[in-house]
């Protein structure tokens, strides 16, 4: 009851409609120009090979290297990865990586004001009335997923889409098995930033408050693992970035299952505590 009555509030909430409307246009707008940047690079290598005179083949066989050489950077090295993406269109993975790097901003604007914006006012007095409080607050939480989750999908198909059209070898299989691989991993790392934001939002009664501080919360987990995957190995500073979300993002699309059971796990531990907080600080606040 709950979920849906919040399910349809937020889908109706002209913010959140605007703000899905932004994101999807700025996902469209890194998917054109990655796409356009890739597409040049390309006429420009096949060019210079033509003048050199070289053929088709080795224009291929380079072509193919710059882009393990690319794809290789982007994973961190990690070769299993690598082979395992090999199939997938570089545009695919860019976007991914970019979307994904700004999509817990997102997050943090569409939801800041699922709890205090009915804390505040004290309006959630009278839902508590019929409802728990542990109740709500999962309510709230399932119905901002599922709008989220929505809407990643929407803007992974679209950026599927665009690959399938622009890579003649992209095969039909190719297509369904990584949309669902990359979607899975942006709903497991999506998930556990809404449970920040839902967090933040129990903190205060004020919005803006929840907001400032769910976006101070972002930049000092992404701090954190910038300075702790600086540090050398050994150092006790490199182990800060197993505190941070962020760090587990890149095994999410690992072949290995060992490996992406950890990253799982970890971004499941994280909404698992911060869910927690939330109810402990909703529980112990004065409504």
């Amino acid at each position: 009851m709950i979920w849906s009555a919040e399910c349809r509030r937020t889908v109706r909430s002209a913010r959140v409609v605007a703000l899905l409307g932004l994101y999807s246009m700025f996902s469209m707008l890194v998917l054109l120009v990655v796409g356009g940047i890739t597409k040049a690079l390309r006429e420009q290598l096949d060019a210079q090979l033509a003048q050199a005179g070289a053929d088709a083949a080795a224009g291929v066989q380079v072509a193919e290297e710059m882009q393990k050489g690319f794809l290789g950077f982007l994973v961190g090295g990690d070769q299993a990865m690598a082979e395992a993406l090999g199939q997938v269109p570089l545009v695919v993975l860019v976007v991914f990586k970019v979307t994904l790097f700004f999509l817990p901003l997102y997050v943090a604007i569409m939801g800041f004001d699922q709890v205090s914006g009915e804390v505040g006012p004290r309006s959630i007095r009278y839902l508590t009335v019929r409802a728990r409080r542990s109740s709500l607050l999962l309510g709230k939480f399932l119905s901002q997923a599922t709008v989220l989750l929505g809407l990643v999908l929407v803007i992974d198909l679209a950026i599927f889409v665009y690959a399938a059209f622009t890579t003649p070898d992209f095969s039909p299989v190719a297509f369904a098995l990584n949309l669902l691989k990359f979607w899975l991993a942006a709903v497991v790392f999506s998930l556990a930033y809404l449970a920040l934001t839902t967090f933040c939002s129990s903190l205060f009664r004020s919005p803006a408050l929840s907001l400032i501080f769910n976006i101070f919360l972002l930049f000092g987990f992404w701090l954190v693992n910038l300075v702790g995957s600086l540090a050398s190995e050994g150092n006790p500073v490199s182990y800060m970035r197993y505190l941070s979300p962020s760090h587990y993002a890149n095994n999410l699309l690992h072949p290995r299952l060992a490996e992406f059971a950890v990253s799982g796990a970890a971004y499941a531990a994280f909404a698992v505590l911060f869910l927690g907080a939330s109810l402990f600080v909703l529980r112990a606040r004065d409504l």
